[in-house]
């Protein structure tokens, strides 16, 4: 039970952060053969998942060094806000013309987008490898499958958004404060985390909603 938070958590980032990549798969193989689509759908995606799980152990060894996660930190508060502000029906993907073309573009296009999404999970599961793990493999049948319904419902129920960025806000902020340094200034002027990352999510969503507004 102690793992169903995270887990919840999790399932709502990789549904929330991988809609676009979905959606480079299926524009990058857009004008293949039905046959040869399929193929570079699935091989897209195995590469892709490949380059995503190094990421990942990439991100677990850095998270130990000092100021990362600061840096990660806010990163992350960027991405929450970006969550927000993103008009995620505009998209510009070359297609390929064969598998090999198809496959590379939708493995070199998730190399420069999943970011994000490696990031947000390593900071969720708090570098806990099983859990990594299991969020590396749910996203395997959201990004073949559940994306373009999920993005479906969030262009009905935006609501889902706003709270996906509040959770990378919080998130964020959790991030930050594992930051030695930054312990010990919250200690040495009595300054309540919970305020911390009350303010950082609640200034995240609040300019993220104004920006929205504006777009």
């Amino acid at each position: 039970m102690e793992y169903m938070e995270p887990m919840i958590q999790i399932l709502l980032i990789n549904l929330l952060l991988s809609g676009d990549n979905a959606i480079v798969i299926a524009m990058a193989s857009r004008n293949l053969p039905n046959e040869i689509q399929r193929k570079a759908i699935w091989w897209g995606t195995a590469g892709a998942i490949s380059m995503r799980v190094l990421f990942t152990f990439i991100m677990i060894h850095l998270l130990k060094m000092p100021f990362i996660h600061l840096i990660g930190g806010i990163l992350l508060v960027y991405i929450a806000y970006k969550l927000l502000v993103d008009n995620q029906e505009n998209h510009s993907v070359k297609s390929g013309e064969s598998l090999k073309e198809a496959v590379t573009i939708i493995v070199f296009a998730d190399v420069i987008m999943s970011l994000d999404n490696v990031l947000a999970l390593t900071a969720i599961a708090d570098s806990n490898l099983p859990l990594i793990i299991v969020g590396i493999m749910l996203s395997i049948p959201i990004i073949l499958t559940a994306s373009e319904l999920f993005l479906k419902i969030i262009n009905k129920y935006p609501i889902i958004i706003f709270i996906g960025a509040g959770l990378l806000a919080w998130t964020a902020g959790e991030m930050i404060i594992k930051e030695q340094r930054i312990q010990y200034f919250f200690r040495a002027n009595q300054i309540s985390e919970l305020t911390v990352l009350t303010a950082i999510t609640v200034f995240t969503v609040l300019v993220g909603t104004i920006k929205r507004g504006r777009i």
